[in-house]
C-alpha cells in the first residue's frame, strides 16, 4: 500500500482484527453485487469506501425518478434514464478512484452468472425478485462461493449468509418455488427509505467479515428487522432435506 492508501484506510487498519494484512485482503478481493437499487446502493458504496479492490456491479435497469427516494448511489436527477450499473460505477469511482469497478449492464443468463460467481470471493444479492434470487443461489452453490442475501420491504428487512461449503442450507431452503413475488416487491407494497440502508449496510459488513475471516457471520442465521417496533430477531435456518439445490 502507498501512503495515500494507508491514510485513506487508517481507521480500519487500526482495528486489531484488520491491520495491514486485512486491508491487503480487501484490496485483493473481488465482490459481485447483483442489483444497484436500494440494497445495492449502500452495499457498493461502503465496500468501495472500505477498499475492496474490484467491485462487479450488475443491473440492466435504468434510473427513474421513483428510485431516488432510496437508491442513494444514483446521486442526482441528472442520472434519470442512465443504466443503473453505469451510474453506480460513476459514483463508486468518485468515492474511491483507486479501486476497479466493472459494470455489467445486461441481464446475466445462467452461464454468465456462473462465470461471475466462480470469479468472485463473495456474491451479494440486492435483487428484488425470486427468479433472480433462485438462479443466483444455484450458481453460488455450484461455485462454492459465499452468498450474502438481503431483502427489505415496508418497514421490515432480513439478512442471511449462505457459506456454500456443502454443510449448510441455501436460499432455496428458505423459500420454495411457489413463493409469490407480488407479496415481496417495493413497487407493490412500498418501503421506508432508511430500511434498505440498514439492511444493505449489514450485508456490506457481512461481506467484509467473510473476506477478512473475522467475527461470527450470519451463516445459516436469518436476521429479521421490524423497524416499526425496532425489534430484531435471529432464527437458525435448517437444511431442507428435500431441497432441489443443496440436499
Amino acid at each position: 500500500m502507498n501512503d495515500d492508501q494507508l491514510l485513506r484506510y487508517s481507521r480500519q487498519i487500526m482495528l486489531p482484527s484488520v491491520g495491514i494484512e486485512g486491508q491487503e485482503k480487501l484490496l485483493n478481493a473481488r465482490v459481485l453485487i447483483m442489483g444497484m437499487g436500494g440494497l445495492g446502493s449502500p452495499i457498493a458504496m461502503y465496500l468501495a469506501s472500505a477498499g475492496v479492490g474490484h467491485l462487479v456491479v450488475c443491473d440492466f435497469d435504468e434510473v427513474d425518478l421513483s428510485n431516488l427516494q432510496r437508491q442513494i448511489i444514483h446521486s442526482s436527477t441528472q442520472r434519470i434514464g442512465q443504466n443503473k450499473a453505469e451510474s453506480a460505477k460513476d459514483t463508486l469511482l468518485q468515492l474511491n478512484p483507486d479501486i476497479k469497478v466493472t459494470a455489467l449492464t445486461q441481464k446475466l443468463d445462467s452461464q454468465a452468472l456462473s462465470h461471475q460467481a466462480q470469479q468472485a470471493d463473495v456474491v451479494i444479492d440486492g435483487t428484488d425478485n425470486f427468479e433472480s434470487r433462485f438462479l443466483l443461489n444455484k450458481m453460488c452453490f455450484q461455485a462454492h462461493t459465499p452468498l450474502v442475501s438481503g431483502a427489505a420491504i415496508r418497514m421490515e428487512g432480513q439478512v442471511i449468509v449462505f457459506a456454500n461449503h456443502g454443510k449448510g442450507p441455501c436460499y432455496h431452503c428458505l423459500y420454495k418455488d411457489d413463493a409469490e413475488d407480488t407479496a415481496t416487491t417495493c413497487s407493490e407494497n412500498g418501503v421506508l427509505a432508511p430500511i434498505v440502508g440498514i439492511i444493505g449496510s449489514i450485508q456490506a459488513i457481512e461481506a467484509l467479515k467473510i473476506i477478512l475471516s473475522i467475527g461470527k457471520t450470519l451463516e445459516s442465521r436469518l436476521l429479521l428487522l421490524d423497524a416499526y417496533t425496532m425489534e430484531w430477531r435471529t432464527l437458525k435456518l435448517p437444511i431442507d432435506p428435500h431441497c432441489p439445490v443443496c440436499s
